[in-house]
């Protein structure tokens, strides 16, 4: 968790001071490219919440996933098939079934928690 957060604070620092802007040709890649990440990142919440979490999956994962959201967002816009559409019913449905997991789990720890100092 520490090292989530540093993690986060150095990535909102050089996304501050850097200005670094992209082409807006690019805005479909990037955004599904990133809800790629996203999805990763819940998983990975889950898993570590399931205290099954192995960093080489997920960062395989984290990478992974965006290359391959990324490139089919490309050659589906080089085709002209909306292919992206596979990277975000998939990734966005799994990004909402990763989230409902986390709260179950965070759920039923908070009410055993309770029943224990009863």
């Amino acid at each position: 968790m520490f090292f989530a957060l540093i993690g986060i604070v150095i990535g909102l620092v050089i996304g501050l001071v850097l200005p670094f802007t992209y082409n807006a040709a690019y805005s479909l890649y990037i955004s599904v490219a990133i809800l790629a990440c996203l999805d990763s990142v819940f998983g990975g919440i889950k898993a570590n919440l399931e205290k099954k979490f192995d960093s080489s999956i997920f960062i395989s994962g984290f990478f992974g996933n965006a290359i391959l959201a990324a490139f089919l967002a490309y050659i589906g816009d080089r085709l002209g098939v909306p292919l992206y559409y596979a990277a975000i019913f998939t990734f966005g449905g799994r990004l909402f079934e990763n989230f409902a997991s986390i709260r179950r789990i965070l759920l039923n720890k908070r009410k055993s928690e309770t029943k224990v100092e009863e």
